[in-house]
């Protein structure tokens, strides 16, 4: 069987991280000729993974523009990858998760008749705009994908109770904890040197993300405002809230939490800080899908600033626990985890549901079966 031909396409950060594993373990087989194209969707974020990983992309088409909407990502996507996929002729395309990349990327492929790899496929929230547009994302995906990466058994049975074939379903573990393999060290001095003053081992550092579309307005406001009583009412918390660049949320946290004492604003930080601090932090506080799975792998408990999650696995398992934006809640679950030693044991000790980090293997693995499959029937 000749060299299969794949494309692997992302636009983000969350989408590089987890796709970083599979570039590799593709570009080491032999029997596939692995290209990787960008879309930069994110192009600052994105652009720190790449160089983490080593990855240098073959296609970048650079998309990013100041105030971008949804409308201009897909078309530009669209666009940028409709001449890409005519010259290039590949075999499978992969995408991603549920970012506007992903989706626009499987159009285009569907428009030239390329099979579609969909990793991290199946998550579902069965709420269109919650969270939004990325629900709507991975659905319309997962409508023209031929090969589905479950992560779990739930992801699988979701996918068929919407009509997939099981023959096309595989359960693969998230690819976000083979990543980590490369980004954790247990030794590791921060580049950020806020982080290296902070005191891990006598104070209780809670790492907060928050940003999603869905919480953008009250909802950020109601985060700020919980974690400022947080801080308040606890002398041993200390916050690391990695503020989002995009200006509706920036300006908000700024507002609320800037000059505030035990409360540390910095920018986005890179996967391996991120990663680290994670690593050291006591607990994290996040309206972010990876870190449901990034954060249990680390044994730390997860409070989840959203209403509803596409990861019910790990509220299941009960490594992570959803919260919601009311202030009131958010401050007594916080608390409680802060406060109460059992609480907090019985969450970090909670099994991952995520998988042993060998999800990028077994992709590829399924992939060569796939098509080694394909030949046979011809």
């Amino acid at each position: 069987m000749s060299k299969i031909k794949v494309i692997s396409i992302f636009g983000t950060r969350p989408e590089a991280i987890k796709m970083a594993p599979l570039v590799k373990k593709l570009k080491e087989n032999k029997n596939f000729q692995a290209k990787v194209c960008v879309t930069a969707q994110h192009r600052e974020m994105l652009d720190q993974v790449l160089s983490l990983f080593n990855i240098e992309p073959d296609f970048d088409l650079n998309i990013m523009k100041n105030k971008q909407s949804l409308t201009t990502i897909t078309s530009s996507v669209l666009h940028g990858l409709s001449e890409i996929f005519s010259a290039e002729r590949p075999d499978i395309i992969l995408v991603h998760g549920d970012t506007t990349t992903t989706f626009a990327a499987s159009l285009a492929a569907f428009y030239e008749k390329i099979a579609i790899g969909h990793v991290e496929a199946g998550l579902r929230t069965y709420d269109k705009y919650f969270p939004f547009p990325e629900e709507v994302n991975r659905k319309l995906t997962g409508a023209i994908a031929d090969m589905h990466f479950a992560p779990t058994v739930k992801s699988k049975n979701n996918l068929l109770r919407e009509g997939v074939k099981e023959k096309n379903i595989f359960i693969t573990g998230n690819t976000v904890i083979d990543a980590m393999k490369y980004t954790v060290d247990s030794n590791y001095v921060f580049k950020n040197d806020q982080l290296n003053k902070l005191d891990y081992k006598h104070k209780k550092i809670i790492m907060v993300t928050a940003h999603r579309r869905e919480n953008w307005g009250k909802g950020i406001e109601n985060i700020c405002t919980a974690l400022r009583r947080i801080v308040e009412e606890n002398n041993d918390v200390e916050l690391v809230y990695l503020v989002h660049l995009n200006p509706i949320v920036k300006n908000v946290v700024y507002r609320n939490l800037n000059n505030i004492n035990r409360v540390h604003l910095l920018p986005p930080l890179d996967t391996k800080e991120t990663h680290n601090l994670m690593n050291k932090c006591f607990m994290v506080m996040t309206d972010s899908g990876g870190l449901q799975e990034e954060a249990p792998h680390l044994g730390k408990p997860v409070l989840v600033l959203r209403n509803v999650t596409e990861r019910p696995e790990a509220v299941e398992a009960g490594t992570v626990k959803l919260v919601g934006t009311d202030i009131k809640n958010i401050v007594d679950e916080t608390c409680r985890i802060i406060n109460n030693k059992d609480e907090y044991e019985k969450m970090s000790r909670a099994i991952n549901p995520y998988g042993d980090g060998r999800a990028s293997e077994r992709i590829v693995d399924y992939m060569l079966d796939y098509f080694h499959s394909l030949v046979k029937n011809h």
